[in-house]
């Protein structure tokens, strides 16, 4: 007599592909970002084209926008073989003389002109911009001196 009980193969073939479909639905969600979304977003900045420094003002200009869904805090602007940016300040339109700001948020969609000041720049030469955000992303950008 067999008294050896336990689940039928189609039963566990079952399960084993339901776990299965489970787990690759989560991988794609994952690589798809749709967690982001339901989390609240996260920040993806886009730094324009029409950004600059101006050598001889001494000071730097970046126009961007947050494409992303969360709020993005900027704390920290780099420029290769320069200094760290300071003295922040923010618009909607263009602006030409750094503030007192130390870091500037940017809530999702929206786009903004951030001006700062930094001196050494050599007109015509083009710089590395690293922006540094307290999600711990760094966006990089070439930025050319006029």
């Amino acid at each position: 007599m067999n008294l050896r009980k336990g689940i039928s193969p189609v039963i566990a073939t079952v399960i084993i592909v339901a776990v299965a479909l489970a787990i690759a639905i989560a991988v794609v969600g994952w690589i798809m970002g749709i967690w982001g979304a339901v989390t609240g977003g996260t920040e993806m900045l886009k730094i324009y084209p029409d950004s600059y420094i101006n050598a001889a003002g001494n000071y730097i200009v970046l126009h961007i926008k947050n494409e992303g869904g969360g709020t993005a805090v900027i704390y920290k602007i780099e420029v290769s073989g320069l200094d760290t940016v300071s003295s922040l300040t923010t618009s909607n339109t263009e602006i030409t003389s750094p503030g007192t700001l130390s870091s500037v948020t940017l809530s999702a969609g929206s786009e903004i002109y951030i001006c700062g000041s930094i001196s050494g720049a050599t007109p015509g030469a083009v710089y590395t911009v690293r922006v540094y955000t307290k999600a711990g992303n760094v966006y990089t950008a070439q930025i050319q001196a006029k």
